[in-house]
């Protein structure tokens, strides 16, 4: 059984197009199968596009999947650059069709297991993170995040609250000394926590 998470997913093609629109730019992802929300731009990640305030210089989306929330952001913030980072080789590629697909010129994708080919400091990382892939998985990656910031910038995360938002919440303050809610919706919870 392949998830999203898997490096190579080996699950059948089943490539297809959708349409996404926010702030009046609309905007389209080839999707395919071995990615997650493959059918349409799923509410978390929806939510934490439209929460982000605007944002300049560099910024990190990792797991970026077929790259929505990183192109979604490098489209609104024209003077950022995004690096797209995800583990599934496959969605990479999909996130480096879509920049291409879309126009963007301020945004790459490379494959990376969490931080593992990233040397970069950032002024923002983003992130939908693999709830499902285990705490064992994504607390490392939320506590190597500060490593990857510039002093000043901030880790953007959507959590459900039922999939345990509140317990991140409390790992990212013993990683960053903060972190608040800067959003929440139907369950899901948007977080920041900041480099000081």
């Amino acid at each position: 059984m392949n998830h999203y998470y898997t490096q190579n997913p080996d699950t059948p093609h089943d490539i297809s197009t959708i349409s996404y629109t926010v702030k009046d730019r609309v905007i389209k992802f080839n999707t395919d199968a071995g990615v997650f929300s493959k059918r349409r731009v799923d509410f978390g990640s929806d939510l934490l596009i439209r929460s982000v305030p605007p944002l300049d210089g560099s910024i990190l989306d990792i797991g970026c999947g077929y790259g929505v929330i990183g192109i979604s952001l490098a489209l609104l913030n024209p003077s950022s650059f995004v690096t797209m980072i995800d583990i599934n080789e496959r969605a990479v590629d999909l996130a480096s069709q879509n920049i291409h697909l879309n126009g963007v010129t301020n945004a790459t994708a490379l494959t990376s297991d969490g931080f593992s080919n990233v040397s970069d400091k950032f002024d923002a990382i983003v992130s939908n993170p693999p709830i499902r892939a285990g705490k064992k998985v994504i607390y490392p990656i939320f506590a190597d995040s500060i490593n990857h910031l510039n002093p000043g910038g901030s880790i953007y995360l959507v959590i459900q609250k039922k999939q345990g938002a509140n317990s991140a919440i409390e790992f990212l303050k013993s990683v960053y000394g903060n972190c608040e809610v800067i959003n929440k919706k139907a369950g899901y919870w948007i977080m920041k926590s900041t480099k000081e």
